[in-house]
């Protein structure tokens, strides 16, 4: 037996995830390798455990193997947030960022399981807190971002600031502050700049604000962006997963994190082939090698 651990992490909704994991664990299996999950998956050979119990299995996990989309990979991350277990994204959708750009083949997929022969690159992540009254009320972390949005039909108010400087005031739909790893997601469709992963930078738009000044910035991860609710209500979240309701006069504040998301990837293919096969750009007659 080796001891090798690896936590499984499955597209609900896909039974495609369900064929192609039960080979996978089948083969690994024989080679010693023990298959956890979070969800009853109901696959022979993967071990249940309660989401409150993995904490104590997570030293002994060497990969997060997720089979979906960017989605479920997303969720894979926050499993093993604050570790540096790689997460190796199976793309069974559309072509994402975070998964490998097109589906390799189960075979391949178990070779580089097999021998540990995938790469594996930082991402940064953001950190929130949010204040109210004084006090910390909730606080977290978001690989892709948090945003901050109106939850009625009115717009919400908010007063941003950077380092500890007034920006500006917005009445919006919200605020989006995203990381480089974001910015090809929720910001992206908002009209924000693509940031190459390799970039450390926090990404800051607004929704739809009614103000002259509205333009997505890009800030320095060193920096602190303070937004201040001025309005009856409103909602926070990061990843779309972490949902935390908003009050007025509640202060959330925002800064890169001092934790990384460590993806895994079988192919090597460079940020720049991901944005080519995710929108189709047009490249035909390139005359590289």
């Amino acid at each position: 037996m080796s001891g090798r651990e690896i936590l499984l992490v499955l597209h609900p909704n896909r039974p495609e995830a369900k064929v192609v994991a039960a080979e996978i664990v089948s083969t690994l299996s024989k080679d010693g390798i023990t298959f956890i999950s979070t969800v009853d998956s109901g696959i022979a050979g993967v071990d249940y455990i309660a989401k409150e119990g993995l904490a104590t299995r997570l030293p002994d996990i060497e990969l997060t193997l997720v089979l979906g989309g960017d989605g479920t990979i997303l969720r894979g991350a926050e499993q093993i947030h604050g570790t540096k277990i790689p997460v190796l994204g199976i793309n069974l959708g559309h072509v994402g960022f975070l998964a490998q750009i097109g589906k390799p083949t189960t075979s391949s997929v178990i070779e580089a399981i097999r021998t540990k022969k995938y790469s594996t690159e930082k991402r940064m992540t953001l950190a929130y807190q949010v204040q109210r009254e004084g006090k910390v009320v909730a606080h977290g972390w978001a690989l892709n971002e948090v945003t901050i949005e109106r939850n009625t039909e009115a717009m919400i108010e908010l007063f941003v600031q950077v380092d500890h400087r007034p920006l500006s005031r917005w009445g919006c739909d919200g605020v989006i502050c995203a990381t480089p790893t974001g910015s090809t997601a929720y910001a992206f469709s908002a009209g924000g700049p693509v940031v190459w992963p390799e970039v450390e930078a926090l990404v800051l738009l607004p929704l739809a604000a009614h103000a002259l000044f509205s333009d997505p910035m890009v800030i320095s991860p060193d920096s602190e962006i303070a937004i201040d609710v001025e309005s009856d209500v409103g909602a926070l979240s990061a990843d779309g997963l972490r949902k935390f309701a908003l009050l007025e006069k509640d202060r959330i504040v925002l800064t890169s994190d001092k934790s990384f998301i460590h993806l895994a990837h079988i192919d090597e293919a460079p940020f720049t082939d991901r944005l080519v096969a995710k929108f189709k750009l047009p490249v035909d007659g390139w005359r590289g090698e």
